[in-house]
């Protein structure tokens, strides 16, 4: 029986990794938690339901990025086969507004988490597997590959890319079985509903039934490479099974405007998204990513993955799940129209 560690388990990626990890019959899956008064566990609800075939085989442990002492320890406790750091502050425009504790969860929680690992290879070999981010291509001209200089624009960004960099490290340096997934955009009907994907089908879907009015929007013209989340995360797990340990793009090559993600997701309502959407400055970034586009060429020739779901069916995927959604709230009257 493999042992998987989940850092951000109870977000998107983290979520579907658990649910692909726990299909395979041969792993038991651990993931971190934050202590909160209030429980935010609503994408592993249904694993914690006990599905009886993975009864014994899901387990979730209190630690904290921010915190060496309880990471050491629930490695040292769990003692796992893998690590799949997927925990952060992972929202690009908040990280302008808390630099430092994006820095300090981002950068050096995987740092934190990475001598953690490497004292535990000592005694047990440990994979580790670190989620970098497309982010710290930035300013880089598109398509942006493996060789691609590095350009961050953001707090965000420049943690990242950090945490990318310790990882080479940690892996040049001692040995340790680490590697980064470079991911592109991917989404899925499990988004936070501050991230632009969501916020535009939730929005679209609470219009459509009339419990929104508008829906205020930042820079249309941004370009981004999205793909969907469920498919990733087969790509992280991929990576950890090679016999050696390497760095991979994650994209699906194609890129779309926001105003293009606005068209399809409102048309599939029936409804134009110019009557409805409002520009406000204060939800563009102080310096701007214009374009992100992948180029994954070595992860489907290496790793032989690919991505299932494309654009259009993704944006399907996440308005049929936003409908429904916003349906229950209007017959719950549990969400106030505005």
């Amino acid at each position: 029986m493999k042992r998987a560690l989940i850092t951000g388990i109870t977000g998107q990626d983290g979520s579907y990794l658990a649910e692909f990890l726990l299909s395979k019959p041969d792993y038991e899956v651990h993931g971190l938690v934050r202590r909160s008064s209030s429980l935010n566990r609503q994408r592993i609800d249904h694993i914690l339901a006990g599905d009886p075939s993975i009864a014994g085989r899901f387990h979730l442990h209190y630690a904290d990025l921010a915190d060496a002492s309880s990471l050491s320890m629930i490695l040292e406790q769990v003692r796992p086969d893998e690590v799949y750091n997927l925990g952060a502050q992972s929202h690009v425009r908040v990280s302008f507004d808390q630099p430092l504790y994006t820095a300090d969860v981002v950068g050096l929680g995987t740092l934190r988490l990475l001598e953690a690992a490497r004292q535990l290879n000592r005694t047990r070999p440990v994979r580790f597997y670190q989620a970098s981010s497309s982010e710290m291509y930035g300013a880089a001209p598109p398509p942006q590959g493996p060789d691609t200089p590095f350009h961050p624009r953001s707090p965000y960004a420049c943690a990242k890319l950090y945490a990318h960099w310790q990882t080479i490290n940690y892996r040049e340096a001692y040995g340790l079985f680490a590697c980064s997934g470079i991911l592109f955009n991917h989404e899925s009907p499990r988004r936070g509903e501050s991230f632009v994907t969501r916020k535009v089908t939730l929005g679209a879907a609470r219009i459509k039934e009339g419990l929104q009015k508008k829906l205020v929007m930042g820079n249309l013209d941004a370009r981004r490479d999205w793909g969907f989340a469920g498919d990733y995360v087969e790509a992280m797990w991929m990576m950890l099974q090679r016999d050696t340990p390497e760095d991979f793009v994650v994209a699906t090559g194609e890129t779309h405007s926001v105003r293009e993600l606005l068209e399809e997701a409102f048309s599939l309502l029936d409804l134009d998204y110019r009557d409805f959407v409002e520009f406000d400055v204060r939800y563009t970034r102080p310096s701007e990513v214009e374009v992100l586009l992948g180029d994954a060429t070595r992860a489907r020739e290496v790793l032989g993955w690919k991505p299932r779901v494309d654009f259009r069916g993704l944006v399907k995927m996440m308005v049929e799940g936003d409908l429904e959604l916003a349906r229950r709230e209007k017959h719950a009257g549990t969400y106030v129209a505005r």
